[in-house]
């Protein structure tokens, strides 16, 4: 299978880029530009993972499966989105921090720490969720 997007332009002030759709999968379009990341280990090649709009991942993070991170999001450390999670708004989502199943993350709500939001659940608003919690089947806000 052909790689899914390429790196363009220069390096913004915080060493990150901006993305290019080669392909058309899922909501994306060949030719689409995405959000911002600082390599390809932050945002799998295979699946239909994207990011969106002005959202940022860098770091040792990493987006795949079909997650999506859109909107002015943050994904950063060695934090995980995927499964088919969606973190938007001006949520945060670093530390060891995982999202991933149908779990949402949205608003300015912060997931960090080793923390787990899965399943179903819903972070949102100014909710925060750290340390070792796990959070499934519930909304948070």
């Amino acid at each position: 299978m052909s790689t899914k997007y390429e790196l363009t332009g220069e390096p913004n002030e915080h060493g990150l880029r901006r993305i290019r759709a080669l392909r058309s999968f899922g909501t994306v379009t060949v030719g689409d530009t995405g959000g911002l990341i600082a390599g390809e280990q932050n945002l799998n090649q295979f699946g239909e993972a994207w990011v969106f709009d002005e959202a940022q991942v860098f770091g040792e993070a990493r987006v795949f499966g079909k997650a999506q991170v859109f909107g002015e999001a943050r994904v950063f450390g060695e934090a995980q989105v995927f499964g088919e999670a969606r973190v938007f708004g001006e949520a945060r989502v670093f530390g060891k921090a995982w999202v991933f199943g149908k779990a949402q993350v949205s608003g300015k709500a912060w997931v960090s720490g080793k923390a787990w939001v899965f399943g179903k659940a819903q972070v949102f608003g100014k909710a925060w969720v750290s340390g070792k919690a796990w959070v499934c089947k519930a909304q948070i806000s």
